[in-house]
């Protein structure tokens, strides 16, 4: 057998992957033995990580496994262990094993996934992803799914859709004529809607929102979306809520929906964490009316468990989707059957990030994404009943899903219980403000937050609040 000419070189470049590799998964399996009892906050300071990291581009280079050794060592004080389950400070989950697994090897196969005839591999384990999930959360068959970096660009591509679609309707030609001009579209949205809602709103050039009343675990006030509607006339984009971010609470999806599209609105729902309660049936009734919205965004990086980055865009009409996003140029091997991926999410270069999607849900199944949900949400419900135990502790909301309120006398006692838990380093829990009050807000994420960690958790708020009072 003839030697290729190459062979030297290929097997030195196998041999360094393999190096760099190797020391890559050990301590990649170092940091998940050890995120569950290590310190929940980092234990260094940017400037202090800046100096660790080596502040000067080296003149010579270093060994592809000497880099990652070095890495490892230097950044580990300056980690926060999100993946703790004991970890409440925003929505953000821990990573399923099959997860992980699957977003080592998308890292490594390093597929572009824009265009469905190029990287069809990747695209299949995506468009089934999308499928099984539009299936598993009831929304209707044949809505398209987006891959994006989060909510934000979730919301974004979805609005985009919906700003093109409702400008249509009135025969305005947004891609042809742009926005100067236009029909001003309301933009209307519940007083507590995420703060994100107005950033994707902002990036369309839609401006400032109408701004609906909310009740008081946050949800839109429907006899006062309805007269806002009737108030005015033109297009209109109505944005509704999957989750609360400090209650958990969930719009009227009936009312609100119906009134919003009498009025020839198109409904979009910001459902970041709380739209997989539709996948459980426990909690499913939340949800109730939800699938009749036009659009729906979500992370799988929060309730699924998947890595960063991971936002779901889902919009009913694909032909609003495809003719906001999409762009076409004669090197690109446009589908002839269906859609490319770069039709749905506002990038055209991506990587794959659809597959830990598809893995974590072929690991779990039907019945494994509903365990999830429902142990999410009771945790949260474990962690009301113990905390709010406690003497001096008010728990704020209804605790209907995975969103805990509590406060203590006042502000400031309040602010430090969060520090005093920040300083001891077993769970960390932030600071927020909620009906003009500072609130500790535990969102609960993490598939690992279960009894024993609830338990954990508690005594770790009962420790904080004993040093509160020996001051």
């Amino acid at each position: 057998m003839t030697e290729h000419p190459d062979a030297e070189r290929r097997d030195d470049g196998d041999a360094s992957y393999d190096a760099a590799l190797e020391r890559a998964a050990v301590h990649a399996r170092a940091w998940l033995d050890g995120v569950r009892e290590r310190k929940v906050p980092p234990g260094a300071t940017t400037e202090e990580m800046l100096d660790r990291l080596g502040r000067d581009l080296p003149e010579d280079g270093e060994p592809a496994a000497a880099v990652i050794d070095h890495l490892a060592a230097a950044a580990e004080p300056g980690l926060i262990a999100i993946g703790s389950p004991r970890f409440y400070g925003w929505v953000i989950g821990g990573t399923h094993p099959a997860a992980l697994a699957a977003d080592w090897l998308v890292s490594s196969w390093d597929q572009n996934t824009g265009l469905r005839t190029i990287t069809p591999a990747a695209v299949a384990a995506e468009e089934l992803a999308g499928a099984w999930l539009v299936d598993l959360l009831g929304l209707p068959a044949g809505s398209e799914v987006g891959f994006t970096t989060g909510a934000t660009m979730a919301q974004f591509t979805c609005m985009a859709a919906a700003r093109d679609e409702v400008l249509t309707r009135v025969g305005w030609d947004v891609e042809e004529a742009g926005l100067a001009g236009a029909p001003r579209i309301r933009f209307i949205v519940g007083e507590e809607r995420h703060g994100t809602v107005d950033l994707a709103a902002r990036y369309l050039g839609l401006g400032a929102p109408i701004v609906v009343p909310s009740d008081e675990q946050g949800r839109i006030r429907v006899e006062a979306l309805r007269d806002t509607l009737a108030a005015g006339e033109g297009p209109a984009i109505v944005l509704l809520q999957a989750g609360n971010i400090h209650s958990g609470a969930f719009d009227d999806f009936v009312g609100a929906i119906a009134a919003a599209h009498e009025a020839g609105a198109w409904v979009h729902v910001d459902g970041a964490f709380g739209l997989w309660a539709a996948a459980s049936a426990r909690l499913r009734h939340l949800t109730a009316g939800m699938a009749d919205a036009d659009s729906w965004s979500t992370d799988a990086h929060k309730t699924l468990n998947v890595p960063y980055d991971s936002g779901l865009a889902i919009v009913r009409d694909g032909r609003a989707m495809h003719r906001a996003l999409s762009m076409h140029a004669s090197y690109l091997q446009a589908t002839e059957v269906g859609a490319d991926p770069h039709e749905k999410v506002p990038e055209l270069s991506r990587r794959a990030r659809g597959v830990p999607v598809w893995a974590v849900l072929r690991a779990l199944g039907r019945s494994g994404v509903a365990e999830l949900v429902d142990g999410l949400a009771a945790a949260a419900r474990g962690l009301a009943d113990g905390i709010g135990r406690l003497p001096g502790v008010e728990v704020l909301n209804e605790v209907v899903f995975t969103q805990l309120c509590i406060a203590l006398a006042d502000d400031e006692a309040t602010e430090a219980l969060s520090e005093r838990l920040w300083a001891e380093g077993d769970v960390l829990a932030m600071t927020s403000r909620w009906h003009d009050r500072a609130v500790v807000r535990f969102s609960v994420s993490n598939w690992r937050t279960d009894a024993a960690e609830v338990r954990r958790t508690v005594d770790a708020v009962a420790r904080a609040l004993a040093a509160g009072e020996a001051r």
